[in-house]
């Protein structure tokens, strides 16, 4: 049985056929060069069945390039990473602010403001060029879901009550918005793109928009959650988040926790090296 003729199991849970296609992209993406993602795909194609995963064969790609180059097998590693800031969500809605604010926006994190009729927790808000935004994140740990229409309806609301309350208020220092943005780490649905258009709100999630979607805006700015780091335990990158040291490159300016987690000096070099050849490249 040759490889496009196998069944593959997607996060979701339905059937696809594989499509080799698609690793080899994604390993480009990384910064792999040709030579390893042939060696990769060879191999790949002789451990593949029918029923097959994609985690599976996600975690087989990787493991194979881990053992060629560990900086390209972390950006390879990115979207996983990504879901690793759980369980909460909060580490996600931080790195949200922290990828904004090192591309020139001010921001603020889980604002209370009030609205018309009740007040509300705000996620992120971001400031920049003297426009205001609210950001509302919406984080899930299992890849098989999607952000459905309900998630940017119950945004939209929210972000009308506050409007509501900031055209009534005397308070000339109120916050003012021009924008609402609604952004996840998976992908919202058909509906919800639908919604978003209509209502006027900015959707961003892990490949949307095109030009401009999460995963771009991450490897073109190098500003990498340290979830992606192949050499840091599970243990240590949850210090490491619960310190609210979110990006490799806060790691790099705070290397002192190493130091608190104990980490020999031979081994901070080897991390350090990962993440400043994250950082460089994009």
């Amino acid at each position: 049985m040759g490889h496009t003729d196998i069944d593959i199991i997607k996060a979701s849970g339905e059937k696809a056929h594989f499509n080799m296609e698609k690793v080899e992209t994604s390993l480009r993406r990384a910064g792999v060069s040709q030579e390893d993602i042939d060696y990769i795909t060879n191999r790949l194609a002789r451990e593949l069945y029918d029923g097959i995963s994609t985690k599976e064969i996600y975690n087989r790609a990787y493991g194979y390039l881990k053992k060629i180059n560990n900086s390209s097998a972390s950006r390879y590693k990115l979207k996983k990473a990504i879901y690793e800031l759980g369980p909460t969500g909060f580490p996600f809605e931080k790195f949200i602010a922290a990828i904004l604010q090192n591309t020139g926006y001010q921001v603020e994190v889980g604002k209370i403001l009030p609205g018309k009729c009740v007040n509300h927790e705000i996620d992120v808000i971001a400031r920049k060029d003297g426009r205001n935004t609210l950001i509302e994140c919406k984080f899930h740990s299992d890849q098989g879901r999607n952000c459905d229409v309900k998630i940017p309806l119950y945004i939209h609301s929210r972000y009308k009550d506050i409007l509501d309350q900031n055209r009534t208020s005397k308070n000339k220092d109120a916050n003012k918005f021009e924008e609402c943005w609604v952004v996840t780490n998976t992908r919202f649905t058909a509906d919800a793109h639908t919604y978003g258009k209509c209502a006027n709100l900015f959707l961003l999630s892990w490949d949307y928009p095109k030009s401009s979607s999460l995963k771009k805006r991450i490897d073109s700015s190098g500003l990498y959650p340290i979830t992606v780091s192949t050499l840091l335990t599970g243990r240590e990158k949850q210090f490491l988040l619960s310190r609210d040291v979110v990006l490799c490159r806060e790691l790099i300016n705070d290397k002192f926790y190493l130091d608190h987690l104990g980490v020999s000096e031979k081994r901070q070099k080897k991390i350090l090296h990962e993440m400043e050849n994250l950082c460089n490249t994009s």
